[in-house]
């Protein structure tokens, strides 16, 4: 593993209260967006938003239904991120727009809606079953940005303890287009790192050869 990868994967961990003293720059905030934003997503959909949140009151409206956690609060850039819901359908014309970004043979378009049209049916027929579909590739916008982060030495703590329509409501999402999908603040720790605690690598990989 590469030496400042793997240091980074070292120091990352979920932060549980940020130094509200300290903030992180216009540039390294946007070098962690960045590396949401250049994620890969399936069929290259790029299904979601990532509002970000340095508003001290909005923050403070917000926290009650994060389960009044502090990290909302004190850190420096909340992050949240949205799953994208109608645009994924075919009839919205964004799929299209996302296959046509690269020149193809018309042959080779219609292949590509017609194979995503038909594997995403049952994914696509209802807003919970998209979200579910958005959503998990939001997460892997979510890991890089926390990765990205660690490796400048800021901290995060990925958050599922929310109340949704709260939030939503409180965000004024039109929930048609965007739905939320994770709480992502970043910031600079107060405490030291606990002990990371994994499973050993033998638990977790098997090789099959």
């Amino acid at each position: 593993m590469h030496k400042i990868f793997s240091q980074a994967m070292d120091f990352r961990h979920a932060c549980k209260i940020f130094d509200e003293s300290k903030k992180i720059s216009d540039k390294e905030i946007r070098e962690i967006l960045e590396a949401g934003r250049k994620s890969p997503s399936s069929f290259g959909m790029e299904p979601w938003k990532f509002l970000v949140i340095t508003n001290e009151e909005l923050k403070a409206k917000l926290r009650p239904f994060c389960w009044n956690q502090p990290q909302i609060t004190t850190c420096s850039h909340l992050v949240v991120i949205l799953a994208a819901i109608e645009s994924l359908r075919v009839e919205s014309g964004v799929p299209a727009k996302r296959f046509q970004r690269r020149e193809m043979p018309k042959e080779k378009f219609d292949f590509y809606i017609d194979l995503y049209a038909k594997h995403l049916k049952t994914t696509l027929e209802s807003d919970a079953n998209t979200l579910c579909w958005s959503a998990r590739q939001t997460y892997i916008a979510a890991a890089n940005m926390m990765t990205c982060a660690a490796t400048l030495g800021i901290d995060s703590c990925p958050i599922e303890g929310f109340e949704k329509e709260h939030i939503e409501e409180i965000l004024e999402l039109d929930t048609k287009a965007y739905q939320l999908s994770l709480i992502l603040p970043f910031g600079y720790r107060v405490n030291e790192q606990s002990t990371q605690l994994r499973l050993a690598f033998e638990d977790v990989v098997e090789f099959r050869e």
